[in-house]
Order: C-alpha cells, then structure tokens, then sequence
C-alpha cells in the first residue's frame, strides 16, 4: 500500500447526517482535521419549532450564520434574530441556544474555533444513538454514560440548577474512557 492509497477515517466519514427523530441535518463543510484545528465548519438544516436547550462552551468560540429563513439566538441578555446573511459570534462561557421559531425549515451554519474534533464526534455520535434507538422521544441518550460523554467531549456544560450535574458527567465521562466505552462509540459512529 502507497501513502496515495491511505485514506484517513476523516476522509471517509459521511458528510451529511441526519436525526431521524426531529429531521433536522448536519453538514460537515470543514472538520478539524482537514483545517489542521483551525475550526470546524456546519451547516444545519432546522424544523420549525426546533432548537437546542441553553448551554455553554469553555473552550471554543461559536459563529452562527443564517442562511436561509430566520435563526433565533437568545442567551442571558435577551434574544436575537439573524436574518440571511447575518452572524453572531458566542464567546467561550457565553450562555446561549439557537431555535427555529418561524413557519418554515431554516438553514445556517456554525463555525467552531479553534475547530473541536469532540464537538463533530459528539454530532455523529449523537445522532447515530438517535438512529439505532439508544435514546428517548427528545434525542437524549437513555444511557446516562452515553449523555456524559457527550456533554464532556463537546465541551457542553448545563446552567443553572444542572450545573449540579457537570461534575458527574465528568465522573461518568472518566469511567467510560476507562472501560473504553467512549472508544466504542466514536468506532461505532464516527466513521
């Protein structure tokens, strides 16, 4: 075998993925890997009324950009609208969600710096547990494990009275690299 015929597992991952409970999609433009930890670039499809629950990140930075239709994004200092064309950068620690509260799908992307390879296993993990099963009516992993590795390799931390749980996701995230459980799912599902 040459170095020519060598293809990474980043080089042969899906492209596009998609939660088969809500519909919505994901588009990998630029991942970690390819932008040499640059950034991670997406591109998100949204379902009216969808969005995610509020959270924060310690070790990245978020851009969100509309592209099609309207995306709110609301954090601690009130709500936001970004029409096409607009953008919003969260900062590291900056309570925020995002949420489609229009009549119509929505599209727009995310640009993560410095790129996070967690972030993008924890999109495909995520949505590969949704896919075969492995989670509730509102895509959360039934295995508690499961959400902990999650939240930690995504640098995803809970506000508020959750934040009593970041400790034990953290404990739970230890334990599963130990076993070697979070090895599993990234084989399983980022691949």
């Amino acid at each position: 075998m040459t170095i020519d015929s060598f293809v990474s597992k980043a080089e042969i991952m899906k492209t596009t993925i998609t939660n088969p409970i809500f519909k919505d999609t994901v588009t990998f433009i630029e991942t970690c890997h390819k932008s040499k930890g640059n950034c991670t670039r997406l591109e998100l499809t949204l379902f009216p009324g969808r969005g995610n629950p509020m959270h924060y990140h310690k070790t990245f930075h978020e851009t969100f950009t509309s592209i099609e239709g309207e995306l709110t994004i609301k954090g601690k200092n009130g709500s936001r609208v970004l029409k096409p064309g607009q953008s919003y950068t969260v900062k590291p620690f900056e309570l925020h969600c995002f949420c489609n509260t229009s009549n119509a799908e929505i599209k727009f992307s995310i640009t993560i710096e410095p790129g996070s390879t967690g972030f993008e296993n924890f999109l495909r993990i995520g949505y590969g547990l949704a896919e075969d099963g492995l989670t509730n009516a509102k895509s959360m992993p039934k295995k508690f494990q499961h959400t902990a590795v999650l939240m930690c390799m995504s640098d995803t931390n809970v506000p508020g009275i959750f934040k009593l749980f970041n400790p034990l996701f953290r404990r739970a995230y230890k334990q599963a690299q130990k076993s070697g459980e979070e090895q599993r799912l990234i084989d399983k599902y980022c691949v």
